[in-house]
C-alpha cells in the first residue's frame, strides 16, 4: 500500500535526498529553493510512502480549495525515481493522493508536470495517469529549446550582429554584479510591462548563494560596464536556462546579446548540458503569444518546447 503523507520541516533531509535520487527533480524541487517564498504560499507538498520508503514527492501549496503543484514554480509535478517505479505504481499513488486530497477538503488539482527536457530518465507516467483521471490542459505556454546533440546554426542577421557586437569590444562572461544587472532588468521590465521581476534583488542573490554551481549571472560589457545580462539556472546536466534576459538600449545596439548567447550556448555544450532553453515567450497561461520574441529566439536556433498545466476535478 501507498500511503500519503503531508510535508512538513522534519522531513526536509529525505525530502531533498529523494529529489537528489530522482529521475526529473531538479534544484527547483529542493526544500532551500522552495522555501524562499514560504511566506507567499501554503505549502501543502506530499509524499507518497511505500514500505516505510519515500516512494515520490509532489510540491504542492494550496489555495482555497485547489491544490497547486506547485504556484510558485515554473514546473511541479510528482518528482519520481530511477528504480522500482514504474506506471502500476504511479496509477496506484493517484488513487491514494486523490483520497488525501479529499481529505485536504481540496476539489481541484493544478498540475504543472516537469517538461520532458527535465528527466534524466523519461518520467511521463503522471501523464498517463493525468489522462485516466480527466485532467484536461488549462494552460500551454511555449519555450524555445536548442537540442545541443545537434544545435541549428544563427541566421545570418545575428551571425552579422556577433561580428559587429566584436568589432565594438563587447566583452562577454560571468559577472557578480548583480545589482548592475538587476537595475537593468527593472528598468526593462517596468518600461515595457509595467511589472517588476518576478525575484527581488535580495531574493535572487540569496538563492546565488544557495546554490552557486546552479545560479549565475552573464553580462555583456563595453569599457567594464555592464549593457546586457542573463540570469542561468543550470538542472543537473540536463538543462542550461535562461531565467531572467536583460539589455540597454545601448546593448541593443551595439548587439550584445547575440555575442552573449553565443557564449552561453557553446559554454553549456562543452559543459555536458542536453538543452538550452531560452525560456517562454507566453502570456496569459499562453493565450497571448509574443511573436516578435519568439521569431527572436527562433533565430537562435530555438525550437518548441511547451510547459503544460492540467486541472482535474475531484
Amino acid at each position: 500500500m501507498i500511503s500519503i503523507e503531508v510535508y512538513n520541516q522534519s522531513m526536509k533531509p529525505m525530502w531533498d535526498e529523494a529529489v537528489r535520487g530522482s529521475k526529473n527533480g531538479t534544484f527547483l524541487h529542493l526544500r532551500d529553493y522552495m522555501d524562499y517564498h514560504s511566506d507567499r504560499f501554503d505549502d501543502s507538498s506530499l509524499l507518497a510512502v511505500e514500505d516505510g520508503k519515500v516512494v515520490a514527492l509532489l510540491p504542492a501549496c494550496i489555495q482555497g480549495n485547489k491544490l497547486h503543484s506547485h504556484a510558485g514554480l515554473t514546473y511541479g509535478g510528482w518528482i519520481v525515481p530511477l528504480r522500482h517505479f514504474d506506471v502500476n505504481t504511479m496509477m496506484l499513488l493517484w488513487q491514494s493522493a486523490n483520497a488525501t486530497m479529499r481529505k485536504l477538503g481540496v476539489s481541484q488539482l493544478v498540475y504543472k508536470p516537469v517538461p520532458y527536457i527535465y528527466h534524466r530518465y523519461p518520467a511521463q507516467e503522471d501523464l498517463y495517469a493525468i489522462f485516466r483521471a480527466g485532467g484536461k490542459i488549462t494552460a500551454c505556454n511555449i519555450s524555445s529549446t536548442i537540442d545541443l546533440s545537434c544545435p541549428l546554426p544563427f541566421d545570418r542577421g545575428n551571425k552579422r550582429n556577433i561580428n559587429l557586437a566584436k568589432r565594438n569590444n563587447v566583452i562577454v562572461g560571468e559577472d557578480t554584479r548583480w545589482d548592475a544587472f538587476w537595475t537593468i532588468l527593472e528598468t526593462l521590465l517596468m518600461e515595457k510591462y509595467n511589472t517588476p521581476p518576478v525575484h527581488s534583488l535580495q531574493e535572487i542573490t540569496m538563492l546565488k548563494d544557495k546554490f552557486p554551481h546552479n545560479i549565475k549571472l552573464y553580462t555583456a560589457t563595453t569599457q567594464g560596464v555592464p549593457i546586457a545580462g542573463v540570469v542561468m539556472y543550470y538542472s543537473e546536466g540536463q538543462v542550461a536556462h535562461c531565467q531572467y534576459i536583460s539589455s540597454t538600449p545601448q546593448g541593443r545596439e551595439l548587439k550584445a546579446l547575440p555575442l552573449l548567447f553565443d557564449h552561453l550556448i557553446s559554454k553549456a555544450k562543452h559543459d555536458g548540458y542536453k538543452y538550452f532553453d531560452f525560456g517562454i515567450s507566453c502570456e496569459q497561461g499562453g493565450l497571448y503569444l509574443n511573436q516578435g520574441l519568439a521569431t527572436q529566439k527562433c533565430r537562435l536556433g530555438g525550437r518548441g518546447v511547451v510547459y503544460n498545466t492540467f486541472t482535474i476535478d475531484f
